[in-house]
């Protein structure tokens, strides 16, 4: 560490206990927590660590999860976009790391169909659909691309599962960050991830930072 970052100052410290609620402790005096994927047994390109799933469902500040191979400094930030207040603490945490890193960010939206009546589904305009989720995205970006004008914003709206999207993007442009955010599920908030973060956690060619919000907190 000090010799990637001369500059940095740099403290240690060994603790007796659990990795995961001696980390999730720290993330409260933290501003970040990064840690590395080990993976487990012969799958590590599949499975994330049981350290890296529950310290990312349970820290208080972002974690970013280091998988995959060496991503290029040049690679942009890929972050997913829901509409609600999770993708907007995601948004945050992903606009700062393009415009710290100086590279473009890719804004990824999905929608699906799966929930609706085969009998139904004909009978709808997709155009018109596909057109409001455009308007989605670019309803929840413009505040932010205005607060960040030299970032480069690329937006891709797709009809496809989150998880999947996103893995795929991030495969095709080389990212070198991968931006989700998480709430977990249920009455279990803090213990749990939910599935498209954990799909990302396991499958991303690169980092992963997982920004969860407060549900008691106000707007971010």
């Amino acid at each position: 560490a000090a010799e990637a970052a001369p500059g940095v100052e740099i403290s240690e410290l060994v603790v007796d206990g659990f990795p995961v609620p001696q980390l999730a402790a720290a993330s409260s005096r933290a501003g970040l927590v990064v840690l590395g994927d080990r993976g487990l047994g012969g799958f590590t390109t599949l499975l994330v660590g049981s350290v890296a799933i529950g310290l990312a469902a349970r820290a208080v500040c972002p974690v970013v999860v280091v998988r995959g191979e060496r991503p290029s400094d040049a690679g942009p930030v890929v972050v997913g976009i829901d509409g609600s207040q999770i993708s907007e603490a995601a948004l945050a945490f992903a606009f700062e790391a393009a415009a710290t890193r100086k590279v473009p960010l890719i804004a990824v939206h999905t929608w699906t169909d799966y929930v609706l009546d085969a009998a139904v589904a004909p009978l709808l305009d997709w155009d018109a659909i596909e057109a409001d989720e455009h308007r989605l995205l670019a309803e929840r970006l413009a505040g932010w691309i205005g607060k960040y004008p030299d970032v480069e914003v690329r937006r891709v709206v797709l009809r496809d599962r989150p998880a999947h999207a996103l893995i795929e993007q991030a495969t095709v442009t080389a990212a070198q960050l991968v931006v989700v955010g998480s709430h977990g599920r249920g009455g279990m908030v803090g213990l749990v991830l939910g599935s498209v973060s954990h799909a990302v956690l396991h499958h991303s060619p690169c980092p992963v930072a997982v920004v969860r919000t407060d549900p008691s907190a106000a707007a971010l």
